[in-house]
Protein backbone atom coordinates (compact mmCIF):
# COMPACT_ATOMS: atom_id res chain seq x y z
CA UNK A 1 0.00 0.00 0.00
CA UNK A 2 1.47 3.41 -0.97
CA UNK A 3 2.20 5.99 1.68
CA UNK A 4 -0.21 8.90 1.59
CA UNK A 5 0.79 12.53 2.06
CA UNK A 6 -1.09 15.77 2.34
CA UNK A 7 -1.42 17.66 -0.96
CA UNK A 8 0.45 20.91 -1.42
CA UNK A 9 -1.19 24.32 -1.32
CA UNK A 10 -1.26 24.83 -5.12
CA UNK A 11 -3.10 21.52 -5.65
CA UNK A 12 -5.63 22.34 -2.94
CA UNK A 13 -6.15 25.82 -4.39
CA UNK A 14 -6.58 24.44 -7.91
CA UNK A 15 -9.15 21.90 -6.78
CA UNK A 16 -11.05 24.49 -4.74
CA UNK A 17 -11.21 26.88 -7.67
CA UNK A 18 -12.39 24.20 -10.11
CA UNK A 19 -14.98 22.79 -7.72
CA UNK A 20 -16.14 26.30 -6.80
CA UNK A 21 -16.57 27.26 -10.45
CA UNK A 22 -18.50 24.09 -11.19
CA UNK A 23 -20.86 24.58 -8.27
CA UNK A 24 -21.25 28.32 -8.82
CA UNK A 25 -22.18 27.71 -12.47
CA UNK A 26 -25.33 25.98 -11.22
CA UNK A 27 -26.63 29.20 -9.70
CA UNK A 28 -24.94 32.14 -11.45
CA UNK A 29 -23.57 33.06 -14.84
CA UNK A 30 -19.79 33.24 -14.67
CA UNK A 31 -18.52 35.87 -17.11
CA UNK A 32 -15.10 34.64 -18.27
CA UNK A 33 -15.02 30.83 -18.04
CA UNK A 34 -18.72 30.15 -17.57
CA UNK A 35 -19.27 29.28 -21.22
CA UNK A 36 -16.94 26.30 -20.78
CA UNK A 37 -17.57 25.27 -17.18
CA UNK A 38 -21.38 25.24 -17.27
CA UNK A 39 -21.78 22.51 -19.91
CA UNK A 40 -18.85 20.50 -18.50
CA UNK A 41 -19.67 20.73 -14.77
CA UNK A 42 -19.19 17.04 -14.10
CA UNK A 43 -15.74 16.97 -15.69
CA UNK A 44 -14.65 20.10 -13.84
CA UNK A 45 -15.56 18.41 -10.54
CA UNK A 46 -13.91 15.16 -11.65
CA UNK A 47 -10.68 17.00 -12.50
CA UNK A 48 -10.79 18.86 -9.17
CA UNK A 49 -11.10 15.66 -7.16
CA UNK A 50 -8.61 13.88 -9.42
CA UNK A 51 -6.07 16.61 -8.71
CA UNK A 52 -6.62 16.11 -4.98
CA UNK A 53 -6.20 12.37 -5.41
CA UNK A 54 -2.91 12.85 -7.26
CA UNK A 55 -1.79 15.28 -4.57
CA UNK A 56 -2.46 12.71 -1.86
CA UNK A 57 -0.83 9.81 -3.70
CA UNK A 58 2.23 11.72 -4.91
CA UNK A 59 4.79 13.24 -2.55
CA UNK A 60 5.95 15.86 -5.06
CA UNK A 61 2.59 17.54 -5.70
Amino acid sequence: MPKLSSPGAPIVLLSLVLAGLAIASLYWRIPVVGHYVAPHRFWALAIAYGALLLGVLSRRL
